[in-house]
């Protein structure tokens, strides 16, 4: 991996192809292929960057999500505070999620303006410990029969339940997925595939924590680690599933094609030897090419995409072209997306990290030579990036 200006490059008398991108981008056809060629699969068994997910057991990512919202108490914790507080508080996770996916999904959050009191105290539920499958799903029966009286689960598509703040022993919120091949939750006829069990982090992470996972229920994988001291040494604050109030945190344009927000047409593929030449509109508005690939392997792919300051990144460090790798074959919590560093990126300032900081400008270029890969920024405007995207 190395970075140049186009001057050194020229100075350095490499062979043309090697030396010269945009010279070369014009001796040299350019590369057409179909989006599909550049598709993943997922190879994890579970949540992951793959194209293939079991839409069986993961929500699809369009249209309308009806949502029941409860609140519950505890005999150790009751009730504490106005229910219309707990629902502003994660209200606006609706709004997020509209504009994050184009308008492809919608979040209709319907509160139960009552409070369910649980039948265990809350320190009994092992949230501490890290909290087992077979606990939560308790946890969530438990919440849906006491609620059954008052609600017809039929009219929705997953479930909130949402905590007294007083309950401090619910520490976190984990999502619900439902495992078909068991009995599960069922409620007057009704199974109950989807719910995120929120916690005391909601008051950290503030609404965006419900957009993060309701992202699983569509299949998306954790992008921040789980070992280490930097569990956010992949992708930084460019991913709602890395750090989720980090200052861009829009999906990336990978995921948006994995779910669809992104078309096929607005996916530049390179998926064998060759070049393409791509204007690129950032991901935060919609139209436009949104990403180029480079397919370098069975379960691997660099991606460039445009990203700027605007929408729900109307924070974010730097501007310009951010490039990563993607390996589906990679777990949850292993780095699946991995952002690629820029030696020349600007240092960070206030609250951004060295990995905020990770854009490309006109005349920088990345390459792999292990993967047979270069990526180039050809020119910048307001809102778009155009790159040369080259595998021999």
């Amino acid at each position: 991996m190395r970075l140049r200006s186009l001057a050194a490059a020229l100075a350095a008398a490499l062979p043309l192809v090697a030396a010269t991108p945009a010279l070369a981008d014009t001796a040299r056809p350019t590369t057409t292929a179909p989006a599909s060629d550049c598709a993943l699969p997922g190879k994890t068994g579970w949540t992951d960057e793959g194209h293939n997910t079991d839409r069986t057991q993961f929500q699809q990512p369009f249209g309308t999500k009806h949502v029941l919202m409860l609140f519950v108490d505890f005999p150790d914790a009751p009730a504490a505070g106005s229910l219309d507080d707990y629902y502003r508080a994660l209200a606006p996770a609706q709004e997020w999620m509209e504009q994050d996916s184009y308008g492809r999904v919608r979040l209709d959050i319907d509160p139960l303006k009552r409070w369910i009191t649980m039948p265990q105290a809350s320190a009994t539920y092992g949230f501490q410990r890290g909290i087992t499958f077979e606990q939560q799903e308790l946890y969530v029966r438990q919440a849906v029969q006491a609620a059954a009286p008052y609600v017809d689960f039929s009219k929705y598509d997953m479930l909130y339940i949402v905590p007294t703040k007083s309950a401090s022993a619910i520490s976190f919120s984990p999502t619900y997925l439902y495992d078909p091949t068991t009995a599960g939750i069922t409620v007057n006829g009704t199974r109950i595939k989807w719910a995120i069990t929120f916690g005391q982090d909601m008051y950290h992470w503030g609404y965006k924590v419900a957009d993060h996972e309701t992202s699983h229920t569509f299949g998306l994988p954790d992008l921040y680690a789980f070992t280490g001291t930097d569990v956010h040494r992949y992708v930084g604050g460019w991913d709602l599933m890395g750090n989720i109030a980090g200052p861009a945190p829009q999906h990336i344009g990978w995921e948006r094609w994995k779910f669809g927000w992104i078309d096929d047409r607005q996916v530049a593929c390179l998926p064998a030897a060759g070049s393409r030449t791509v204007r690129l509109k950032a991901v935060e508005r919609p139209g436009g090419t949104k990403i180029a690939v480079v397919r370098t392997g069975g379960t691997t792919a660099y991606v460039a995409e445009s990203r700027r300051a605007v929408g729900a990144d109307d924070t974010a460090c730097s501007t310009g072209v951010l490039i990563y790798k993607v390996d589906t074959s990679t777990t949850t919590g292993n780095g699946p997306i991995q952002v690629v560093t820029n030696p020349n990126a600007a240092a960070p300032t206030g609250n951004c990290t060295a990995l905020d900081m990770q854009t490309w400008q006109p005349g920088q270029w990345f390459q792999d030579d292990t993967a047979r890969i270069r990526i180039y920024v050809n020119a910048s405007d307001a809102s778009t990036d155009t790159v040369w995207t080259y595998k021999w």
